[in-house]
């Protein structure tokens, strides 16, 4: 069928034909294909894809490809790296690539194509964080049109000259910027970049010319260049290009068109500031950081020079109705912001004068060290509700909100009648609501009906969403104004009480739960209590539900952090009866089979795979509580041997039981050692059986740290220790990485944001190198590094695809973590700053600024830096103790998130010594800041190298430096 096609498609008049080189080293069993929209290069089917064969030449491994196409011939193409079987190994990120043949192209012609493998991290660029924020205004260059008529030049010596086209990628580029091509030869302006071939702008970022050039000024060397208005140039980074042709050619090439990538040039960098939306304050907020208090959070970032602010996530989170929801990560909605961050007096321009006092006293009563949470969302839902009682009619018949309900009605309305029914039963548990607990559009429209008896109360859900939308609205396009990327955070899990998993109940796995193995932040692992995602079920729909997400994502943020990227690839699964994050499984993961482990002369599961619990432990953890815990808990299945009780035989019935009791009285001063002790005998189990499958285990995490592990014979430690290592770091990792490209390319084509991603915690060797391939920044934090056996990360080793802090949310300050641990303290003293003095014991404003010099010169693309770590550069804000800068301990799931700065933004604001301290520290470093202007002049040449020397403006003063 193949041959029939290929011989229906062959042009047999009226043909050209087409040449595609492309350097690129593959491994044995590795070959390139050309794939294409065009039934030539197989209608995008890999299997009927244009064969690629290799040629050595100089250096280089080059994959080439000849077909025969009519003139006239148009098509989209990519390349694809396949193994022998022609499965994917590797493809092309972004947009597809288009081949437009050159004009003049006549039939008989060759034309050669020359590309260059996309990656992706050619394509962040394009990123709305770059495109749409900080290098806003480069696309309103027109595109200009240059003719050659090339034609009639090929007409009068067509045997001596050769057409080629130059079309580069350059998305930094500023508005008033020109690109050039110069090189060896008169045309291309003997290496002069003024006198250079003028390319023009043809939108997308590229610049595209062609020259008419004679074949015995081949091989041609060039390279590219900027030319500003002033006439200044900036002349490309690396090695000059070449251009050669095969003069043993039966066939010379009449065309070439070079795909030369992109301008080389300095990688960019840019820095950034992270807080909580919650931690921000000013003068006018009611108790908690507010979302139109970003505005004064991007003035002080622009001040600072930095191009970015990083928010944890804004959904609503209002589950339980208290303290406890102050865990941003546990969303009640994907879709719906949080009513927290209102600011009430911005609701109208006609508040009555005594609401405006009742929010003054508020203000004052709630201005406290840290957040109140269940206090300031009452106070601010009662005012919202006075305020809303005033002016509903007006509102909700506005064309505004009118637009706003019709564009998010969707998940606005499923969303307003949960809240009423959380609140109608007292619970957010669905499984509670009676002939409700099952989600049906019938009985949705028939809760928000006009005629409902609750229909204000649905209308002030509606009300309340619609001016959060406007405030975060708002604040977002002040950041795009002011070249501030928003950067906000998409968590990996929602609350099981939620509204996705009441409308959407067949996309998660509602009898497990979501969480992550033993790691730096807890030995313990950790249990979110999320239920994990069937991602079966969301592919039927190509993932619509986390599309939907970053699409709503994409109305307020430019760019965003996914939460435990890891997840994308495995996660952690618990059963739902777990309290901790210790036993659990990877999923998917591929299980050790009852058949394996027999194979091995493993047999005795029950042994392996229940709680080994023998009397001497008892007596070694509880002491003389140990008959007293063993009546209450136990059953001695025969002589000194034990097991729980079925009442008790979990680690959620151990806490029940605890509680209820009633012996209660006779251990409740060790109550909290004694669950421990309970959780560490439950635990103590070499194997965990699948609840699905009992033929199927699954090693227990740090299984040799078990009694259980170390009471087994030889041969059984031996086996298990082999299978262990092979089942958390070998066997897997294909699938994995198969999973990841199945869901991670979506998200990314969902939107515009720039992507970064939490990838902490214990790496699978597949996780870096797909990021790398999707066009992933990571996540590098010193104290926790990446790569096995260091301490301490260093900084100037970081890639560039990263973004590089000296701490994050989910651990200590800088402070905090420098005066914690002096031993600590003292190895970093003398690894990293290399001195064998004694360090000081408090975290100084001089630590703190060679501290943080290290991550601005950093070779990462991003440095972020907590606000708090900021802060600690000037002694006056370092007053308050650094324990209390922390917003979250991941070893406590009951953690209450209030940290507020204690500082105003408008006090920030007015600190200009601060602001010089941090700005001094971005420029110095190379990165970019907002109001960064260059200026390149004075262009020198000398052969094939080309001097310039550029002006830098850096606060206020002009630095002269030169570059070859």
């Amino acid at each position: 069928m193949r041959t029939l096609g290929l011989l229906a498609n062959k042009r047999t008049s009226n043909s050209i034909t087409i040449l595609f080189k492309l350097p690129y080293y593959t491994q044995w069993g590795q070959s390139l294909v050309l794939s294409g929209s065009d039934p030539v290069f197989g209608s995008w089917n890999l299997k009927q894809a244009l064969s690629m064969d290799p040629v050595h030449k100089g250096g280089e491994l080059v994959w080439c490809a000849k077909t025969t196409v009519n003139v006239g011939f148009e098509c989209e193409y990519n390349y694809y790296l396949v193994d022998d079987s022609r499965n994917v190994l590797r493809w092309e990120p972004g947009k597809k690539r288009k081949l437009v043949l050159p004009q003049g192209v006549k039939e008989g012609d060759v034309v050669e194509v020359h590309d260059l493998w996309q990656d992706a991290s050619e394509g962040l660029f394009l990123r709305s964080a770059f495109k749409d924020v900080i290098f806003a205004g480069k696309d309103e260059l027109k595109k200009e049109t240059q003719s050659f008529h090339v034609s009639q030049n090929l007409d009068q010596d067509q045997q001596d000259t050769v057409v080629v086209h130059f079309v580069i990628s350059s998305p930094l580029l500023d508005a008033g910027t020109n690109v050039c091509v110069t090189g060896g030869i008169s045309k291309l302006g003997n290496w002069r970049c003024q006198d250079g071939l003028k390319l023009s702008y043809t939108g997308d970022s590229l610049w595209k010319a062609e020259c008419v050039i004679r074949k015995d000024e081949l091989p041609l060397k060039y390279k590219y260049c900027q030319i500003n208005q002033a006439g200044g140039c900036a002349l490309e980074e690396g090695p000059n290009r070449e251009l050669t042709i095969d003069l043993g050619s039966s066939s010379l090439p009449n065309f070439f068109i070079l795909s030369d990538g992109p301008f080389r040039e300095t990688p960019w960098r840019g820095a950034g500031v992270a807080i909580p939306m919650f931690s921000v304050r000013s003068d006018d907020d009611l108790g908690v950081g507010e979302f139109l208090d970003l505005k004064l959070l991007v003035d002080w970032a622009v001040k600072s020079g930095f191009h970015l602010v990083q928010l944890l996530p804004v959904n609503d989170t209002s589950v339980n109705r208290m303290w406890w929801d102050s865990y941003p990560y546990s969303s009640l909605s994907v879709f719906a912001l949080h009513p927290l961050y209102l600011r009430v007096q911005a609701l109208s321009n006609n508040i009555p004068e005594e609401i405006m006092k009742e929010i003054s006293r508020e203000r004052d009563a709630l201005n406290k060290k840290d957040v109140d949470y269940e206090a300031t969302m009452a106070v601010k839902l009662s005012i919202a509700k006075k305020i809303f009682n005033l002016e509903k009619e007006k509102v909700l018949s506005s064309s505004s909100f009118q637009k706003f309900f019709t564009e998010n009605q969707e998940w606005l309305k499923p969303y307003a009648a949960f809240c009423y029914l959380r609140d109608f039963f007292d619970t957010s548990d669905h499984s509670q609501w009676g002939v409700f607990a099952n989600f049906s559009n019938e009985k949705l429209e028939k809760l928000i009906s006009d005629d409902a008896i609750h229909h204000e109360i649905i209308c002030f859900h509606y009300y309340i969403q619609y001016h959060l939308y406007l405030q975060l609205s708002d604040a977002a396009v002040y950041a795009r104004k002011n070249k501030v990327v928003l950067k906000g955070d998409l968590p990996i899990g929602v609350d099981r009480n939620s509204v996705d998993t009441w409308v959407y109940p067949n996309l998660f796995r509602m009898n497990t739960s979501t969480g992550a193995p033993p790691d730096y932040f807890d030995k313990n692992g950790q249990n979110w209590g999320f239920p994990t995602y069937n991602w079966e079920e969301m592919s039927k729909d190509n993932y619509g539900w986390w599309r939907a997400r970053l699409t709503q994502m994409a109305k307020y943020f430019t760019a965003y952090r996914i939460d435990h990227i890891l997840g994308f690839f495995r996660i952690w699964e618990l059963p739902d009866h777990a309290a901790t994050g210790l036993v659990g499984k990877f999923r998917p993961s591929i299980a050790l089979s009852q058949e394996e482990l027999e194979r091995e002369g493993i047999w005795d599961f029950n042994r392996l795979s229940l709680p080994y619990i023998r009397n001497d432990m008892l007596q070694d953890k509880f002491g003389s509580l140990w008959t007293l815990i063993a009546a209450n808990f136990l059953n001695e299945y025969q002589p000194l041997c034990y097991e729980f009780r079925e009442d008790c035989n979990t680690e959620k019935k151990i806490i029940a039981k605890l509680k209820s009791s009633s012996e209660r009285s006779l251990w409740a001063e060790q109550e909290d050692k004694i669950k421990r002790g309970l959780f560490d005998l439950i635990q103590n189990i070499v194997l965990i059986r699948d609840p699905e499958d009992p033929c199927k285990f699954y090693p227990r995490f740090n299984l040799e740290d078990t009694s259980s592990f170390a009471d087994l014979d030889e041969h059984s430690k031996n086996v298990l220790r082999r299978l262990y290592y092979d089942y958390y770091f070998v066997r897997q990792e294909n699938l994995w990485r198969q999973n990841a490209l199945k869901t991670l390319p979506v998200l990314l084509n969902s939107s515009d944001m720039l992507a970064c991603g939490e990838d902490l915690g214990l790496i699978p060797s597949c996780v870096h190198p797909v990021m790398q391939e999707l066009g992933l920044i990571g996540l590098r934090i010193q104290r926790m590094p990446s790569e096995p056996g260091l301490e301490f990360d260093i900084p100037s080793k970081y890639p560039y695809m990263t973004v590089c802090a000296p701490s994050c949310h989910d651990c200590s300050t800088l402070r905090a973590w420098w005066e914690e641990d002096e031993e600590r303290r003292c190895r970093y003293f003398k690894t990293i700053v290399g001195s064998n003095d004694i360090p000081p014991q408090k975290c100084t404003p001089e630590v703190a600024y060679f501290i943080m010099q290290q991550h601005f010169e950093a070779p990462s693309m991003w440095a972020i830096f907590p606000l708090q770590d900021l802060l600690a550069l000037k002694e006056e804000y370092s007053t308050r103790p650094a324990a209390e800068e922390t917003i979250n301990d991941p070893t406590n799931p009951k953690h209450y998130w209030r940290f507020r700065v204690h500082v105003t933004m408008e006090s920030l604001l007015n600190d200009k010594e601060l602001q010089l301290i941090i700005k001094d520290l971005v420029s110095t470093s190379g990165r970019s800041f907002p109001g960064k202007e260059i200026e390149l002049k004075d262009v020198k040449t000398s052969g094939d190298k080309v001097v310039q020397s550029a002006q830098v403006q850096v606060n206020g003063n002009t630095i002269k430096c030169l570059k070859c």
